[in-house]
């Protein structure tokens, strides 16, 4: 079978070159590019990517013999499961490799805003080293509301424990590790209310579009802070800059956001067909960009060495178990 890959870094190679001589597979592409940038032959049978690349109903209509695409990500909002389904291929994902990663870098975001880390760097920078204005708070004590528990919701739940928190959270389903660790569920407007800090993580799907939104912003406990460490699409950014300058935030930590692609590659902005709607989105980051109470990072939080390492494990169990009829971690 011929295979791509997209999105790759170097490293990576030598561990493909020995899968495909183990798996009996024919390399026809390799590319760090997106792959809107590649020229992927028409005949490549298996596609794999990340999250940048967009397989839309086009891409997957140059492809005719295209059977299997596997995202190296948990997230599959950027590709077009339905259409891909209705041509007979499968669409696996990688449901599990970030609990670690994103937990632990949400606590650093929790600390980072709690103890105004930003500030305090610029300050240095400018040679400012008074710091009556640079005060925090402690997270002990404090109530942190985790919206999503599944593997990485729940270690950020537990890891939030051993700081002294007070953890309650919001799922359609409730996860009985954090049960029998005597964590509380609760309803979302309540989480919402009471949470001294509310974090985010769900994947992107209809039901979770602009979660967190201009309406129930209003419902954040004054104060609060946000921490997004998901997906861009679940918190509406007009809702941020609402509660900022409400002064019902007092601060938010945001990894992934609305038209992250288009802010990330600045080029993009003078692109002809993004819409109004993007543009704005993009407008709207550049105005949190410039504000020191939040922190805006580059969707880095899964980005570990051993992250990426078991990204890329599972990525060839998934082709390995298609290639046995036997397909595993199927997003439909």
């Amino acid at each position: 079978m011929k295979i791509a890959f997209c999105e790759l870094e170097g490293w990576e190679m030598s561990y493909i070159e020995k899968f495909l001589e183990e798996n009996n597979l024919e390399l026809v592409c390799f590319s760090n590019e997106t792959i809107d940038k590649v020229d992927i032959p028409d005949d490549v049978e298996i596609l794999s990517v990340f999250i940048y690349s967009k397989i839309t109903k086009d891409v997957i209509d140059k492809l005719p013999d295209l059977k299997l695409i596997a995202t190296r990500s948990t997230g599959f909002d950027h590709i077009d499961v339905a259409y891909a389904n209705s041509k007979g291929i499968t669409v696996c994902n990688v449901p599990s490799y970030g609990e670690e990663s994103v937990s632990e870098y949400t606590i650093m975001l929790m600390l980072a805003l709690a103890r105004k880390l930003r500030e305090t760097i610029d300050n240095v920078e400018k040679g400012i080293y008074k710091t009556p204005n640079l005060r925090g708070i402690e997270l002990a004590g404090k109530t942190l509301g985790v919206i999503g528990t599944g593997r990485i919701g729940t270690r950020t739940a537990l890891l939030s424990k051993c700081f002294g928190m007070n953890v309650i959270c919001y799922d359609i389903k409730q996860n009985q590790t954090l049960l029998d660790a005597g964590i509380k569920y609760v309803a979302f407007d309540e989480l919402l209310s009471t949470s001294d800090f509310v974090t985010l993580h769900m994947p992107y799907i209809p039901s979770t579009h602009h979660l967190i939104n201009m309406d129930n912003i209003k419902l954040f406990k004054k104060g609060s802070f946000l921490i997004n460490t998901s997906r861009g699409k679940v918190v509406e950014t007009e809702s941020v800059i609402y509660g900022l300058k409400q002064k019902i935030l007092s601060g938010a930590a945001i990894d992934t956001f609305e038209s992250e692609e288009v802010v990330m590659e600045e080029h993009l902005l003078w692109d002809s067909d993004l819409s109004a709607e993007t543009l704005k989105k993009a407008l709207e980051i550049n105005y949190l960009l410039k504000h020191q109470n939040v922190i805006i990072t580059p969707h880095n939080a899964y980005n570990t060495k051993e992250g990426l390492q078991r990204i890329l494990n599972t990525t060839f169990e998934n082709i390995q178990s298609f290639l046995k009829n036997q397909p595993k971690n199927i997003v439909k």
